[in-house]
């Protein structure tokens, strides 16, 4: 288990769960998983995104619909993606499920301090046990509500090494309006979307990750997973997007039709025209921890330059 599971083991523990962790990253575990929800019925999941989406898959190779594991809550932490509308909404639709968003750092025991209600109206800031401020990335000053920055964590409650306004690098936007649960915590409407460091820059357009997936889960024939690569072979940055395409995509007038798409919508959303290259359903690595889909390799370039830059 990653660091931040232990919160959610605990917790299910503490709520008299009967909790089965069973990790991730090792050969044949994915498969094994299956089984054993076959055989439990546990009625809610907590994981990553992009291991849950990777669990669907496994169950469809199967013959199985992952409606039928019964999962009634998924539970996520540790990237972007349940607070991704367009991934929140397939999450959903392939399980039969509430996803749920949360979230803190590794460092902020008791972890998930961050997370959404039964509305899933953004994450909750639970201020009295983690006081959390949003901040501007570059002066850590609070910015005011409305406004995108970082979270900044202090333990109010931890005796051993607390953490005094521990800068997460994390990327999101706070409110202070009423949510129908009653709760008055500032909340993140957004979830965590992405990290500072995560951006790329290309052609001076600021380019999030998890905008390029919230834009290809929304297109119909998406096949499941992408790729990013940032290139500069000339004077110019090119951005690359390798991207599946759904079986049901697979005649070349669809797939024409689909790169077109594909090349519109993300130009519009990311102010960059990138080239779109499809590939079947099933060609990308899937990941079981935290998704990892960029590559920049302007650096290589850089280094064939004699380490000027560019």
């Amino acid at each position: 288990l990653y660091m931040g599971s232990w919160g959610a083991l605990k917790g299910g523990e503490w709520l008299g769960a009967t909790v089965f962790p069973f990790g991730a990253g090792a050969a044949g575990q994915t498969l094994s998983a299956v089984q054993w929800a076959r055989d439990l019925r546990p009625t809610a999941f907590y994981g990553t995104p992009s291991y849950a989406l990777h669990l669907a898959e496994t169950v469809r190779r199967e013959g199985i619909d992952p409606r039928s594991l019964g999962f009634r809550l998924l539970l996520f932490s540790g990237e972007p993606g349940a607070g991704i509308p367009a991934t929140k909404a397939l999450i959903e639709a392939t399980f039969g499920g509430a996803c749920i968003d949360m979230g803190s750092m590794a460092e902020m025991t008791p972890w998930m301090t961050n997370g959404e209600c039964r509305h899933r109206t953004g994450m909750h800031l639970w201020q009295d046990i983690v006081y959390t401020q949003v901040c501007d990335p570059v002066t850590f000053e609070p910015v005011p509500f409305g406004a995108e920055g970082t979270p900044v964590y202090t333990h109010l409650e931890r005796t051993s090494q607390p953490m005094i306004r521990l800068v997460s690098g994390d990327r999101t936007r706070w409110v202070d309006d009423p949510c129908p649960c009653g709760r008055t915590y500032p909340r993140l409407p957004a979830g965590l979307y992405g990290r500072f460091d995560d951006m790329i820059i290309v052609r001076g357009e600021n380019v999030y990750p998890s905008a390029i997936e919230d834009t290809l889960r929304a297109i119909e024939g998406f096949g499941g997973e992408f790729r990013v690569v940032v290139s500069r072979r000339e004077a110019m940055d090119e951005l690359f997007i390798r991207a599946e395409y759904a079986k049901s995509h697979a005649d070349p007038a669809r797939l024409e039709r689909l790169t077109d798409t594909m090349r519109s919508r993300l130009r519009t959303r990311l102010g960059v025209r990138p080239v779109v290259e499809l590939v079947p359903e099933g060609t990308l690595p899937r990941t079981e921890f935290k998704a990892r889909r960029v590559i920049d390799d302007r650096d290589l370039y850089r280094q064939e330059l004699g380490g000027t830059s560019a």
